[in-house]
């Protein structure tokens, strides 16, 4: 006798990942998440990633010597992406969250001072820390997802990074309105260190 092959079963995948969001939604861990993984993305591309060459160029720097500098944050942004990884595996991923947007926030307050015409060993500093920090939020953030949303967690983390890039855009765009209101864009990395701290807050509170 034939055995009839069983088919599986296709499931509607927007349906799946708006189901999982109007569950989250129903959360206060969610909002903690997601608000701080905005910030994450303010942060980073939405400020750095953005806004550091030009604000460089202001400073007297060349801009293809501030384009390396951003080059040289993606190159440690590998290794401490990694290096998160392995620490999440072992530590609690709320605290690596802290720490992470406490050492983002000092070096955005710091940035101000920090550039200058040519490249210090300061700025050397910061481009390092930066670069270990851009991406080692996401280790901790997804495995917060899956303990917090079980199997959802995974489709929940689709959402908190749909933040990432909503917060990037907003500071991109903030950041640009501060530098043509107050030609100079301290104001704006001293918002994302009061960000940072925000999103350490939200962090430990989960």
């Amino acid at each position: 006798n034939l055995v009839t092959p069983t088919v599986p079963t296709r499931k509607n995948a927007a349906g799946l990942a708006l189901g999982a969001l109007q569950r989250a939604v129903r959360t206060k861990a969610f909002w903690a998440l997601a608000g701080a993984f905005a910030i994450c993305g303010a942060t980073t591309n939405g400020l750095i990633g953005i806004h550091f060459i030009p604000s460089a160029h202001d400073h007297g720097m060349a801009t293809t010597t501030a384009a390396g500098l951003l080059m040289f944050v993606g190159v440690f942004d590998i290794v401490g992406t990694v290096a998160s990884g392995w620490l999440t595996d072992r530590l609690d991923p709320r605290l690596l969250l802290v720490a992470y947007y406490i050492f983002r926030g000092v070096g955005l307050l710091l940035l101000p001072w920090l550039l200058a015409d040519t490249v210090k060993p300061s700025m050397i500093l910061f481009i390092v820390v930066y670069g270990l920090d851009w991406v080692a939020t996401v280790p901790p953030t997804a495995v917060l997802c899956r303990r917090v949303f079980g199997d959802q967690g995974t489709i929940v983390f689709g959402w908190v990074f749909a933040s990432h890039q909503l917060g990037a855009a907003a500071a991109a765009l903030t950041a640009g309105i501060i530098l043509d209101t107050f030609d100079s864009y301290t104001y704006a990395w001293f918002g994302g260190a009061a960000l940072c701290l925000i999103a350490a807050v939200l962090s430990i509170a989960l």
